[in-house]
């Protein structure tokens, strides 16, 4: 899901004002349990292909393969020189080895809650979301236990699938709009599980990590040689910059491959984001979720253009966002979604 500004659904007396930061509060269920349960206490019948891969899940893994030759060149060079060539082999074996932690349930667990701040929900919490999830599951013919539930203490609405297994959802989401959005919200990130996207991600991400790390320390150096040049003279750090900029072009040249595919990745992987986050919403509207989801989507506009309205008021005009912006946008706006969830909306005749 996107993640929202706070108080996206309409709080009584929430009039628009701007919202001021205060110290998080657990908060009972207030919404309402509107969700239409058409399996509960029925049998479920299991689809056979309980997760796989789509065609979005895949892209992002082509789009990292530029990244991942550089960061196995990165660990490669670092590992070798620094413990030789048999154990430095055996340290860029265990590298690629890691990326099966993305499918290790208690190091998911770990990440879940040391690097996205999430955590297991409380006994009335779980009372409230485990039979939304089922009845979400049971429309997909999913193994309601394959994902682990967890929660994340914010008043923002939104939610997160997370590594192979775990589907975060926030306390605002879980307490504060009706079961039956709820459970729109959730079949989303449901429909990012069973697409690959999530694990894709992540796997992308770590396997491109230590190039991106490579690059960010090579960017402070030139920082310290340029600053360093600037202390002596105006030509030396001229020189300098002529220097790195003929480096930075030889490479270009040398290795066109991997280059060129490195400065266009970003973009590809924000398309396969907008791309997975229409297949989500889809997932969701195919399991008779449409109108809900729909509604969510709605107050996400409604807030931003609130937002907009009040930065008016108060003499403040927000930025659009260029067209280098839009291609680095993840998410596709809320109409863009809202279009491709008309089909599922129209009425039969």
């Amino acid at each position: 899901m996107t993640p929202s500004p706070q108080h996206p659904w309409p709080d009584p007396g929430y009039a628009g004002q701007q919202p001021h930061p205060a110290p998080f509060v657990p908060q009972q269920a207030t919404a309402p349990d509107d969700l239409d349960y058409r399996h509960q206490g029925s049998r479920v019948h299991l689809a056979s292909h309980q997760r796989g891969a789509d065609a979005t899940a895949i892209g992002q893994l082509a789009t990292q393969i530029p990244g991942f030759l550089v960061s196995l060149a990165v660990v490669s060079a670092l590992a070798l020189g620094m413990f030789g060539t048999a154990v430095g082999w055996l340290v860029v074996v265990a590298w690629l080895a890691s990326g099966a932690l993305v499918f290790h349930r208690p190091t998911e667990l770990r990440f879940a809650r040391h690097v996205l701040k999430l955590r297991a929900p409380l006994a009335e919490e779980r009372a409230r979301l485990e039979p939304i999830w089922r009845e979400v599951t049971a429309r997909a013919g999913i193994e309601a236990g394959t994902y682990e539930l967890m929660v994340e203490n914010s008043d923002d609405l939104n939610a997160v699938a997370a590594a192979g297994h775990v589907v975060g959802v926030t306390t605002y989401s879980l307490n504060r709009i009706p079961s039956s959005n709820l459970a729109a919200v959730l079949a989303h990130e449901l429909g990012h599980h069973t697409g690959g996207h999530a694990w894709a991600g992540l796997l992308g991400y770590w396997y491109s990590l230590p190039g991106r790390l490579a690059w960010a320390f090579t960017r402070v150096l030139a920082r310290i040689a340029l600053a360093v040049a600037g202390v002596f003279s105006a030509a030396a750090t001229g020189l300098l910059i002529l220097f790195m900029g003929m480096f930075v072009l030889a490479g270009f040249l040398v290795a066109w491959y991997i280059t060129v595919p490195l400065v266009v990745a970003p973009y590809l992987l924000a398309y396969a984001g907008r791309l997975g986050e229409l297949r989500a919403d889809q997932q969701a509207a195919a399991l008779g979720f449409a109108p809900e989801m729909a509604q969510v989507l709605h107050h996400f506009q409604a807030e931003e253009d609130a937002a907009k309205a009040y930065a008016v008021t108060q003499g403040n005009k927000l930025k659009e966002p260029g067209g280098l912006a839009k291609l680095l946008s993840t998410h596709p706006d809320n109409y863009t979604r809202l279009r491709a969830l008309e089909p599922y909306l129209q009425l039969p005749r």
